[in-house]
């Protein structure tokens, strides 16, 4: 029976991530209540979420995700990237090129250099425009992209401070109310019955500042792998910004969304940025069992 378990605190660009190296505990089973309390702030190590690797056919690594309230079956950017960089310190790298699969699907990756980490994405889906919403008492436009987790983008200055003014727009993100109205996206009708990350973006200077409310974490994270490049790809698109983009995120480190779009199609779309080990440390299974 498994007691200990070694883990490895993990930081991407503020997204932070216990992971695992289930080669060393074949026989471990992590239901959602085990990752729940993992995953608590107060009561257990913490994080957004937690990432398991393990040995898989031809390729370096099979990656498997779990959000903080133990959901599965989405992509996580940032936790992708994370896992490149530990699949590279436990020795599962050549060259520090990385060929992993997560969901079913198969992706890529490389170190580029010390803690920055690229993440070549597959295509997205459902990239749309010109959507409309009802919510905070008010008649939002919106956009979506599906990056391997589904995305609403919202320009903030689409947004009224106060429904009753028509002229009060936010012009500033740190003043979006990013978990009042990213909840109520998230649970809205159009969206279930798996719900939707919001994220509230603002072109500054040709880059992108952003915020985003994670579905599964239940809250705003310091950043959001995939949303950031949902909202790299709106933003280019329909906003005239050219890849490659760089957002701001929250926790303030800065990711890059690269691409190129030929003949109406988005090709060689990559997620880079920084990704390093906190520490590392063991717990006893049975306290969260």
């Amino acid at each position: 029976m498994i007691e200990k378990i070694f883990f490895t605190k993990m930081s991407g660009a503020g997204n932070d991530f216990i992971v695992i190296d289930r080669s060393k505990y074949p026989d471990l089973l992590l239901n959602p209540d085990i990752i729940s309390k993992l995953c608590n702030r107060r009561n257990g190590i913490g994080a957004d979420g937690v990432i398991t690797l393990s040995d898989f056919n031809d390729y370096d690594f099979k990656m498997d995700y779990y959000n903080a309230d133990g959901s599965t079956k989405t992509l996580c950017g940032n936790g992708a990237r994370c896992a490149i960089k530990f699949a590279q310190s436990s020795n599962r790298l050549k060259n520090g090129k990385a060929s992993f699969v997560s969901n079913d699907e198969a992706y890529s990756g490389e170190i580029l250099d010390g803690e920055k980490v690229k993440f070549n994405l597959n295509k997205p889906k459902n990239i749309k425009s010109n959507l409309n919403i009802n919510v905070a008492g008010q008649n939002l436009n919106y956009y979506f992209s599906d990056t391997g987790s589904p995305h609403v983008v919202i320009k903030i200055e689409d947004i009224l401070k106060d429904p009753s003014d028509k002229n009060s727009f936010y012009t500033e993100i740190d003043k979006v109310p990013v978990v009042e109205i990213g909840k109520e996206i998230r649970y809205h009708n159009n969206f279930l019955p798996g719900g939707t990350n919001v994220n509230f973006i603002k072109i500054v200077n040709s880059r992108l500042e952003i915020r985003t409310y994670e579905r599964g974490v239940e809250d705003e994270t310091l950043a959001c792998g995939t949303g950031a490049v949902a909202s790299a790809i709106i933003a280019s698109l329909f906003h005239e910004l050219k890849p490659p983009v760089v957002l701001l995120t929250k926790g303030g480190d800065k990711l890059v969304v690269d691409f190129k779009f030929e003949n109406n199609d988005i090709k060689n779309l990559s997620l880079s940025g920084p990704a390093k080990i906190i520490y590392s440390g063991n717990f006893l299974l049975n306290t969260f069992s």
